[in-house]
């Protein structure tokens, strides 16, 4: 039975094993030290004569909400988790997720102002054990971007890598499959089911902040199973569809703003190619999420998710992206790692509450 301890320096939930005394955190690298609690002496009650009051309230939660009294700036802290995952030297590989990782952060840190040491990243380039992009790793980052956040807080959790889907069980999808990303150790710990992501950076999130979801993977338009879709046609015609659940399950967040943009639809795959960028392998959302912003073309979001699509339509019309890698295990595992005929994904946007998508402003 492990128990959950929060990281003296960062407090980030960390499972402690059975009968160790500390524990170090993947994420900030400090150690903490767990008392036995037979050698603390049992806290002194004030007495009734020193007019003090017992208080009795609950601890903080992990998911720090801001202290009451002045509001907070809009412009709060900004925090972000990218995560790149090129599967080096197997069958699975793919060629461009550090690269979308790399120019991911390029993105944040020249373009929305977001601090170098506030920006994890998670690759196999990284030197840092920790910060390998496993199964424990990923998911202990995850809650490192949203433990601690207060209203006008800014989070991004960028991914490019493999996405799959796997059966679900609880009821909660309307095709019966959930979606899932595959850290590079899933092969022996098993995928991320879109659940575990909901539970722990949406569900959490409290009113004030706000966090975007990049997620450059198959099968991803549902990735982070929040309750509402923007089913958009081609001439940028849209209504959003009602995906909550129904055993009435709530899905989206604690009060915070959370919008996703993914790569494509839950049945369909993303490409990684060197089609967009004709230098070199990247994916296809990722270098047009960012062509977007680059050129002016994401002012809001169906500004940014039209040209998104545009980019990848046109690409796919002119030179065919089916000559790169998908990047879905089942199709790599149908047809053994390649795809011809075209390969058509369409970007998606969900969200906590639907919203104007040609009026309200884009900014991370």
């Amino acid at each position: 039975m492990f128990m959950l301890v929060n990281c003296s320096n960062c407090r980030t939930p960390l499972q402690l094993p059975p009968g160790a005394s500390s524990i170090r955190c993947a994420i900030c690298q400090a150690v903490t030290h767990i008392a036995d609690p037979r050698t603390i002496p049992p806290p002194t009650l004030p007495g009734p004569s020193s007019g003090s009051v017992v208080n009795h309230a609950p601890p903080p939660s992990p998911y720090n909400h801001a202290s009451p009294g002045q509001p907070p700036s809009v412009y709060g802290r900004k925090k972000a988790l990218i995560c790149g995952i090129s599967y080096r030297y197997s069958r699975y590989e793919l060629k461009g997720c550090i690269n979308d990782a790399k120019c991911m952060r390029y993105l944040l840190i020249n373009k929305f102002q977001f601090p170098p040491d506030s920006i994890l990243m998670l690759t196999e380039e990284e030197a840092d054990p920790h910060r390998i992009p496993t199964k424990h790793n990923m998911m202990m980052a995850l809650h490192w971007l949203v433990t601690g956040c207060q209203p006008g807080d800014s989070l991004v959790f960028h991914y490019s890598g493999h996405g799959s889907q796997q059966r679900d069980y609880d009821g909660d999808e309307a095709d019966g499959y959930d979606e899932t990303l595959c850290p590079l150790d899933f092969e022996t710990q098993g995928m991320i089911v879109d659940d575990e992501i909901n539970d722990t950076i949406v569900r959490p999130l409290p009113p004030g902040v706000k966090l975007h979801a990049i997620i450059d993977a198959c099968h991803s338009g549902t990735a982070l199973d929040l309750p509402f879709l923007c089913r958009m046609n081609r001439s940028g015609q849209y209504v959003w569809e009602d995906h909550r659940p129904r055993s009435g399950v709530w899905k989206g967040s604690n009060g915070g703003e959370v919008i996703s943009f993914s790569g494509c639809d839950d049945d369909q795959t993303s490409a990684d190619t060197a089609a967009l960028s004709k230098i070199t392998s990247t994916g296809a959302m990722t270098y047009c999420f960012i062509q977007a912003i680059e050129r002016g073309q994401a002012t809001t979001y169906g500004s940014i998710l039209n040209s998104m699509r545009a980019a990848i339509r046109n690409t796919g019309n002119d030179v065919g992206l089916g000559g790169g890698v998908v990047s879905s295990l089942l199709t790599m595992l149908v047809t053994g790692g390649s795809v011809g005929g075209g390969l058509r994904q369409e970007p998606q946007l969900t969200a906590c509450q639907p919203f104007d998508v040609y009026t309200t402003p884009f900014c991370l």
